[in-house]
């Protein structure tokens, strides 16, 4: 399968299908390169599955429980300006609601007060925090509050000291966990100290600051910060939390990208549905913003099959695109731009942005932007060549 998620990152979409839930209906793309004609492709239904025969062969893909084709419903469509490479076909499903389609597996929802949990490293799975029970779990004032404190306040943020933990406390952020350290973290955390320079140097209330960076002691992966002395910020892309049960010992933790996709995803579909806001800004923990994301809907169903496989594997689940999972899943299906990008077309977008504080901001580690952008890429080449761009954006798809 990691072959496949390589050419898939390489080649682009040989076979690439979008179904919507909510719609009821679906995208199927073919490439010329494995037909040539709409004749040439024969498209039918089993249980919870889909069979796509072209000249190269038999595809079937695996759809997820509750999802059936509509035998007949896949009729050609126009490919638009695509005509001379692809193939375009829509096709109807019907959808029976699945019980567990809404569970959310985000520490942040699934965390409970009076309930035993260890905290785990995600990229070595050594544990950090362990057998913490929390009187109160406690969410934070979404979003930018602290930087409209920041602006607007002509004094230090009179919030600093009550926005803090106490021992037994738990307060959820967007994207992070503040807890009370104790004496066991010196054993498995390391701080460093790193400086961070402020956008605007000139404005006294935002001088440059420095940010103590908190570690993990077995393989340095920074994992979060120490926003007072006995108070750790954690970013929940860091850290893996899981109840404490006995000896347990911790699942085997998932491919560091598709981890990181996921937990985003999750964190962005959430957000969206108790915000109602589509639009979100991938900022540093100095305020500047790295990516900006456009969440266009949650109930893609997507599986991207490169063309050098179609005909090679007689099976091929369906994907959420990029993903080595051989599970289907859902997807969020995101248009975005990378901030550092320098055409004129893109500065205009982000100025626009910036002027009308468009952009829920969702803060992460410099590094995690970095890995962030590399898998929205990575999904983003692995699309039929009319999905990757819509109007000044670029397509992409997170599994859920």
């Amino acid at each position: 399968m990691s072959d496949l998620k390589m050419l898939v990152k390489t080649h682009g979409a040989g076979v690439f299908l979008e179904l919507r839930k909510r719609l009821q209906s679906g995208l199927l793309i073919v490439g010329k390169d494995v037909a040539k004609s709409p004749a040439d492709v024969v498209v039918t239904g089993g249980d919870c599955s889909l069979h796509i025969l072209t000249p190269r062969g038999e595809l079937s893909l695996k759809l997820p429980a509750g999802v059936t084709f509509e035998q007949g419903s896949c009729l050609p469509t126009p490919a638009g300006e695509s005509c001379g490479d692809e193939l375009h076909f829509r096709l109807r499903i019907s959808v029976t609601r699945s019980a567990d389609e809404d569970a959310s597996n985000s520490v942040l929802e699934t965390l409970r007060a009076k309930e035993t949990y260890c905290f785990y490293c995600q990229s070595c799975m050594s544990r950090l925090l362990e057998d913490r029970v929390f009187k109160r779990v406690l969410p934070l004032p979404n979003g930018n509050w602290n930087a409209i404190v920041d602006d607007w306040c002509c004094h230090p943020d009179p919030f600093a000291r009550k926005l803090l933990p106490r021992v037994e406390d738990c307060l959820l952020g967007d994207t992070f966990l503040l807890l009370a350290r104790d004496s066991s973290c010196e054993q498995t955390l390391t701080e460093e100290v790193s400086p961070v320079a402020s956008e605007d140097a000139q404005d006294s209330k935002k001088t440059c600051r420095r940010l103590k960076l908190v570690s993990c002691r077995s393989c340095s992966s920074v994992l979060g910060e120490a926003v007072a002395p006995k108070t750790l910020k954690l970013y929940i892309t860091q850290v893996v939390v899981e109840p404490a049960v006995g000896d347990r010992e911790p699942e085997a933790s998932l491919n560091r990208s598709l981890f990181l996709e996921r937990t985003v995803a999750a964190r962005l579909l959430s957000i969206s549905n108790s915000m109602s806001t589509f639009h979100f800004s991938v900022q540093t923990p100095d305020g500047k913003a790295f990516l900006l994301l456009w969440l266009l809907n949650s109930d893609s169903i997507t599986a991207s099959v490169p063309e050098r496989c179609v005909g090679v594997e007689s099976s091929i689940s369906s994907l959420a695109l990029h993903s080595p999972s051989p599970r289907a899943a859902r997807a969020l299906k995101l248009l975005y731009t990378v901030c550092s990008d320098t055409s004129a077309q893109q500065r205009e977008i982000v100025s626009s942005w910036e002027v009308n504080a468009i952009g829920h901001p969702v803060v992460l580690p410099l590094t995690v932007c970095e890995e962030l952008l590399q898998v929205i890429d990575d999904s983003n080449s692995s699309l039929a060549a009319s999905m990757r761009c819509m109007r000044s954006y670029k397509v992409a798809y997170l599994s859920l």
